[in-house]
């Protein structure tokens, strides 16, 4: 097992992936579909290849790719459900793992700043 694979965020990015990539078949928007599935997949990625990284700062910074790419992903989820693409209840569900990740990754950012 990779080390990466034991993280809290990452377990939780494979997961809203997983969601994403299963309600992206109602998305008919081919550019929106695109997108968020980019942006969603390049949580876990970039979490995995932090922490294949030797440097602190290194980590630092794919940790904090990560997290910009979540945050990518929420006006796209948003404009989903706007466009009801997504129902209440995927949506909130979708929202709700977004913030979770999103705390996650400030902790685990938070754990490698300033460390080198």
């Amino acid at each position: 097992m990779f080390i990466f694979e034991n993280l809290e965020a990452y377990k939780k990015a494979v997961a809203l992936a997983k969601k994403i990539f299963s309600a992206n078949r109602r998305i008919k928007d081919r550019t929106i579909k695109d997108q968020l599935c980019r942006a969603v997949l390049s949580v876990p990625l970039n979490i995995a290849e932090g922490q294949g990284r030797y440097h602190q700062k290194e980590k630092r910074q794919f940790y904090c790719t990560a997290k910009g790419s979540l945050y990518e992903s929420l006006p796209l989820v948003q404009l989903c459900f706007e466009l009801q693409y997504f129902d209440m209840a995927q949506y909130e569900e979708i929202y709700g793992l977004m913030n979770e990740i999103g705390r996650v990754l400030s902790g685990l950012i938070r754990s490698v700043k300033g460390e080198e």
